[in-house]
């Protein structure tokens, strides 16, 4: 007799993911469609679906299913989480992005979840680059890198994060006349790129202002209602790259627009990927 199949353990934050994108896919789920999908135990699905309630994230019914509400305008979703929402997506924006920078030029990455994936595809190339980010994370990527010359521009640790935003970072951007920045938003709202953060969106403001082009990585989720504050106008974005679950109304609106767009295709999720599905 075969022996059962050991069940994959998934950590917290991407089984978190897993489950709130198959709600956004499906609109809502039960605890049993949830454990046949992802593989966990009901009593485990139970707690995330508890934690991911009271942090915001989703909404009970009285039957039992799941609903994501609009967000709020000020919500930031945990940083290790958000890094497994839309995962493939990512990394195929990222894998794209890469290929518009050049040997020797100066580039700034924000911090990111798509940017990330951008330093994680430009590392591969072997470059030589000066690069300069606020990211903790994209640092240490870099600083792996022999070819790379990092900077960061200094400031504050926010809270719960692996970001710097304030000063010195935001007068240190103003001195400096980068060739191309990489960044992200939490919203892309017709022609308004928007963040939940005051201080993430200054810093944002101060980047695009100190590139010679710049480019706008951003999943086909990110368009949508507006976050608290607008950090740029999409007239002051040289290209946006996106996914092909972008919908036809964005396309339509973003072309009219003049931008140029790039539209990447994203392959099938393998089990286990927390990017499956559209907003």
């Amino acid at each position: 007799m075969d022996a059962p199949a050991k069940r994959v353990e998934v950590i917290p934050a991407k089984r978190r993911a897993l489950i709130l994108e198959r709600i956004r896919k499906n609109g809502s789920a039960s605890i049993l469609e949830l454990a046949e999908e992802i593989g966990a135990s009901p009593s485990t699905l139970r707690r995330d679906l508890e934690k991911l309630t009271d942090e915001g994230y989703l909404e009970r019914t009285h039957g039992g299913a799941l609903l994501i509400p609009p967000l709020q305008a000020t919500f930031e979703r945990e940083p290790v989480l958000n890094a497994h929402l839309q995962h493939n997506q990512k990394c195929a924006i990222g894998a794209e992005a890469a290929l518009r920078l050049n040997p020797r030029e100066s580039v700034i990455f924000d911090s990111s979840s798509t940017v990330l994936e951008a330093v994680r595809a430009a590392a591969s190339r072997a470059l030589p680059l000066t690069v300069v980010t606020n990211s903790l994370d994209a640092a240490e990527l870099c600083a792996a890198s022999p070819t790379w010359r990092v900077i960061m521009p200094g400031g504050s640790v926010r809270p719960g994060s692996r970001q710097m935003v304030g000063e010195p970072g935001e007068s240190f951007l103003k001195t400096i006349h980068a060739d191309i920045c990489l960044i992200g938003a939490f919203a892309v709202t017709g022609m308004l790129l928007t963040d939940a953060s005051l201080e993430v969106a200054s810093l944002k403001r101060m980047m695009i202002h100190s590139a010679r082009r710049t480019i706008l990585l951003v999943d086909s989720s990110k368009f949508q209602a507006p976050g608290f504050c607008t950090f740029s106008d999409l007239s002051a974005i040289d290209e946006v790259i996106t996914d092909d679950g972008i919908g036809a109304e964005h396309i339509s609106s973003l072309r009219s627009a003049g931008m140029k767009l790039t539209i990447v295709p994203v392959p099938p999720a393998m089990p286990g990927s927390a990017s499956t599905g559209r907003r």
